[in-house]
């Protein structure tokens, strides 16, 4: 509203919290994606090698929601990756080999979203491998309860006894 020429500083008020109102709203979509990661500890029983000349079954697998992923990707980034990685905690052999599979879709409340890939072991590195894909149309991707199954191979009686950790990393990038 103009008077005398100036513009009314009431005017100019309103237009600056409409901008800051804006501003936020738009902030929120431009929300980075993000992941929750629950599940428990996976400690392998392998049996004892009871014959001379034996050596070790060679795959086991944990339960089929060992991990458990919530993962929410913004409708302006359209299209995230989950990726997979693993880190020695405090020692690991090269020889055992982890493998992750994607077990289930989880639930989406997102009609036009999808999830792809990551359904067959996959074998996890030190670096990130991708494991599975979410697409975003039209609405938030927000998922929950998407379970992962991780396996165990190259047990061997050739690997020095002692126990082994590694912790197995999570995450979700846009593409």
């Amino acid at each position: 509203m103009r008077h005398n020429g100036f513009i009314n500083p009431i005017e100019i008020c309103y237009t600056k919290y409409i901008f800051f109102i804006l501003f936020i709203m738009f902030s929120y979509q431009y929300k980075a994606q993000t992941m929750t990661v629950t599940g428990s500890n996976w400690a392998v029983s392998i049996p004892t090698i009871t014959e001379a000349g034996n050596n070790y079954a060679g795959l086991y697998e944990s339960a089929t929601n060992q991990v458990i992923l919530a993962v929410s990707v913004p409708l302006l980034l359209g299209n995230a990756k989950v990726s997979v990685h693993y880190s020695a905690n405090p020692t690991w052999n090269s020889s055992l080999i982890l493998s992750a599979k994607r077990t289930s879709n989880g639930t989406t409340l997102c009609a036009l979203c999808s999830i792809t890939g990551g359904t067959a072991y996959q074998t996890i590195t030190q670096t990130d491998i991708e494991l599975f894909r979410i697409q975003a149309v039209l609405a938030l991707a927000s998922y929950t309860g998407i379970n992962i199954q991780l396996q165990l191979s190259g047990v061997s009686v050739t690997i020095p006894a002692t126990s082994y950790q590694s912790q197995v990393v999570f995450t979700v990038s846009a593409i």
